[in-house]
């Protein structure tokens, strides 16, 4: 083709949720519930954490990251999608577009390595409760949690390198609410078909390789427990299955996306509002409902500032 004759794509069309206008704002309202609810909710665990004392050990540090990066990811896209339903015009410069495909897998990338180094507290803090403090130790934690940024801007990277030099120049409508990676390299003017099996392949090893670190700690947990009083086994039974909910939700929607055909367009948009928009809202639900230090942080936070109790 003549290079002359091509036309640069400098603009994507997002193809959110369609619908008639009193749809769209039944979306709107939705929406925007969801993300205030999530910012509150997560922020508030993110200001508990950080103003109680008690709650200044390695799990709730850990926790108040992994709240932090919810809202991260969920800002990433929720408010345009909020905005697009009052608007017929959906679109996102190709820059936006390259700028949220990258963003989107730091955060999703680092959340992956964040669960997996919550696993290993626990495993930590229930297999080897003697040498918990030394292990555990800040500086570990905050290691933790800056080589899960690492490695969430290296896969990202490795998933940029895959789309940025690209020939777009014809069609350029995403069926989605976002830049969803997949979704954007199909509309390339050339074959991507060996480039879609690398995606995938590069994508798989990040999140096979987590997901099995995460598998290997809780068995170890399992096992551990097993020769433990009742007592312990019950604490471990509650601690496990509040993280085992929140891998569930967050791996479950992303194999499901990578596993099923990108052409499905209708169960990409469901299952990319699973991970992006109700993950985040349930995290601090699962992680904070059964868990009597946190409740009672925030009762004492509350007490703290005034608010009365409603009964």
């Amino acid at each position: 083709m003549d290079q002359a004759n091509i036309s640069k794509v400098t603009e994507f069309v997002l193809h959110s949720f369609s619908g008639p206008p009193e749809l769209q704002l039944f979306f709107f309202a939705l929406f925007t519930l969801l993300y205030v609810s999530i910012v509150l909710g997560n922020f508030l665990i993110v200001f508990t954490v950080f103003s109680e004392p008690a709650l200044h050990t390695p799990m709730y540090f850990l926790l108040s990251n992994l709240s932090f990066l919810d809202v991260c990811l969920c800002t990433l896209v929720t408010p345009k999608m909020i905005v697009d339903f009052l608007t017929d015009h959906k679109t996102i410069s190709f820059e936006g577009c390259m700028a949220q495909v990258f963003i989107m897998h730091v955060f999703a990338g680092g959340e992956m390595m964040l669960l997996v180094a919550m696993a290993y507290d626990r495993y930590v803090a229930i297999c080897r409760p003697l040498h918990y403090a030394a292990i555990m130790s800040l500086h570990k934690c905050i290691g933790l949690v800056v080589g899960s940024w690492i490695i969430g801007v290296l896969h990202s990277i490795s998933q940029l390198v895959f789309i940025v030099n690209l020939p777009f120049c014809g069609p350029n409508a995403v069926e989605n609410f976002f830049c969803d990676l997949p979704l954007v390299i199909k509309l390339a003017c050339t074959n991507t078909d060996i480039l879609e099996k690398l995606m995938v392949s590069d994508s798989g090893i990040l999140g096979m390789s987590s997901f099995v670190l995460l598998l290997v700690s809780y068995m170890a947990i399992l096992i551990t427990v097993r020769h433990q009083s009742s007592a312990g086994i019950g604490k471990a039974r509650a601690t496990l299955s509040a993280h085992i909910t929140v891998v569930i939700l967050f791996y479950g929607p992303c194999l499901l996306i990578y596993a099923s055909p990108f052409n499905n367009f209708l169960l990409n948009k469901i299952l990319s509002v699973f991970y992006t928009v109700l993950t985040p809202i349930l995290n601090p639900l699962i992680y904070t409902l059964r868990n009597k230090e946190v409740i009672l942080a925030m009762q004492k936070l509350r007490k703290l500032l005034l608010i009365p109790n409603i009964s």
